[in-house]
This record gives C-alpha cells, structure tokens and sequence, in this order.
C-alpha cells in the first residue's frame, strides 16, 4: 500500500463523481454554450455572492489572470514573501503582466493592515513603482496551512478601500479554512474583488479552478486565458466534477483536517523530528535535525511506502485528502516508525 501525502491534488475521482463526469452534458465553453460549465460558474459565483465567475485549468492560471486583470506594466503587487504567486507560479507575475512583488514578512504568511499600510507606495514618487494589487493566500500553504481571522482580513479590506486598490485572495485551499472558522463564503466575496478557488485539491476534483469576480472583470479575465491558450471545448465533464465536489465535498474536509492533527502526535517524539509546525488544517509540515537533509528523508520514506515532500533544506510536509483513511493513517504510523 502506497500512501501518497505529497498533496491533496493527488486524489482520484470517486465513482460518484465519475457518474457525474460521465453523465454530464456538454457544449463548447469557448463558443459560451457548455451547459455544464455555466452551471459551475454560476454556482460558483452565486456561493460568494460574486456576479460571475471563469472556469480554469489551473489555480495557477485563476491567480495570474487576476494580477494580469488588476495591474499594469511596472506596477507592484503586495504579498507575502511565502505566496503562492510569487514561490510557485514561474515568475508569472513578471513574465504575464509585466508587474513586480513587494514581499512581506507576515505570521506564517499571513499579512496584517498595519503591514499592509506601510508597504503601499507613494503613487506621487515617481521613483518608485505604483502599487497596484494586495494579494493574501488562505489558507497559507508555506504556513502549514494557516488560516486568517476574518476580523483581520476585514481591516486589510479597509486599507483597500481607503487607498482604492484592489485585494485578491488565492483561495486554493480556501473551504479548508471556512469549515474550520465557520465563515460565510458571502462574506468572503464581499471582502475581495477576485478571488480564485481550487477544484482539485481537498475537493478532490481531477482538474480546475475558478476565478470569481464581477461581471466586467471576468470579461477581461476571459480574454487573457484565451490569450494563454487557456480556452478549452468540452470541458462540462470537468465542470460536472466541480459541482459534484461543491456539493459533497466541503464539509468532509473537517476529516483530512483531523487526520492531519493524528499525523502531528505520531510525530512528536520521533528521534529524527526536531520542531512541528502547528497544525491547523489538512498541512502538516517538520523540521528534521541539521544532520538529515529533506531530500534524503523523503527518499527514505518512499521507501516505506509513504509520499511526501521536501519543503525546505530540513523540512518536510505532509498534506491530508480523501483518499488518506484511518487504513492509511495506521499504516503511515507503522511504516513512518520503521525509520527510527
């Protein structure tokens, strides 16, 4: 038995969801017609109280035709220094929308307003680049899967619309923090001008994400993916599984999140286990003592049938999905300790 915790993007379409897919009436989403995909973005946007919504390949894709939709050339975007956009998305930001990133240290990733305030540039100095889009990830994968408080979130707003810039949220792992706080998605959406969701990772979906905003936005949004190839035909069999996930595979997620919290305390007490990061959703991340590189652990706990991934010179995640059961976790736990 493999157990694969290298992402939650790894699992695999249930039989449920492969009825969907199957079933699923389809048209070409490049022409407007597929049924299928309209009813996903409108499900979509209607669920954050946006007016529309862009159905994507990609997380990465949703992300850079915001930045692309909000910047301009020699702009600056404000983010974290562990984002998502700037670690992991190829220098897109630059190569896409000709902008640069002013990167903050926040709290595992999380930016305050204060933080914020400081780091928007004086639009009237014209030595400096104009600021032009705040953009803040939650749930915060560099972080271990952090979370923010909405209170937070809400005085970050506030900065925003005091200086009129827009704030975008990377949201790949967004329902994992709103099950955790209880949040309203409606909430949400009245908080960003865009927000990007992501279908296939902890809602187990084979493909896609969204782009949510109003209704001019995702217009200029649809262009730009059409202009990065990112216009696709029959893709309702795709989009069936995205309503599907919404449908059923929210709440459940509240699992991945405990089993996750299981892996934490196997590892406390392991010889070769020098710090956990807390542990606050379906990311588990460690630190491995200075004498063992990531890279040889990782290749040691393939191995013994165990997944994961470097994530840093002596750090290592896990990450928890809905394919990882209490067969797996007993498994992990029996195998992770054969290394000892």
């Amino acid at each position: 038995m493999f157990i694969d915790l290298r992402s939650d993007t790894v699992t695999k379409p249930s039989m449920a969801m492969k009825e969907a897919m199957f079933l699923a009436e389809v048209g070409d989403d490049v022409f407007g017609d597929d049924p299928t995909v309209l009813a996903l973005e409108e499900k979509a946007a209607n669920l954050f109280g946006k007016e529309a919504a862009l159905f994507c390949p990609s997380g990465t894709m949703t992300n850079q035709l915001a930045i692309r939709v909000h910047t301009w050339p020699g702009s600056e975007v404000i983010c974290d220094k562990y984002s998502h956009i700037y670690l992991y998305e190829g220098g897109g930001v630059a190569l896409n929308s000709f902008s640069s990133l002013k990167l903050l240290d926040g709290d595992r990733g999380r930016l305050n307003a204060q933080q914020v305030r400081d780091a928007i540039n004086n639009p009237e100095d014209i030595h400096q680049p104009t600021t032009s889009l705040i953009s803040l990830e939650n749930t915060m994968n560099k972080g271990g899967g952090c979370f923010y408080q909405l209170s937070d979130i809400q005085e970050i707003r506030s900065v925003c619309d005091e200086k009129k810039l827009p704030l975008h949220l990377d949201g790949a792992r967004l329902f994992n923090a709103l099950v955790e706080t209880n949040d309203s998605p409606l909430v949400h959406g009245q908080l960003f001008d865009s927000i990007s969701i992501c279908l296939s990772k902890g809602l187990g979906c084979p493909v896609g994400s969204l782009l949510l905003g109003k209704k001019d936005f995702i217009k200029k949004a649809r262009r730009f993916r059409k202009v990065m190839g990112g216009g696709w035909r029959q893709a309702g069999f795709l989009a069936a599984a995205g309503i599907y996930a919404l449908d059923n595979n929210i709440e459940r997620l509240k699992e991945d999140h405990a089993r996750a919290k299981q892996i934490g305390k196997i590892l406390e007490g392991l010889p070769f286990v020098e710090n956990i990061y807390p542990i606050d959703t379906n990311i588990a991340i460690f630190q491995l003592p200075e004498t063992i590189l990531a890279s040889d652990f990782v290749a040691k706990m393939k191995e013994q049938n165990i997944g994961c991934v470097v994530f840093g010179k002596h750090l290592v995640r896990f990450v928890t999905h809905l394919d990882f059961t209490d067969i797996h976790l007993e498994e992990f736990e029996k195998n992770i300790r054969k290394t000892v």
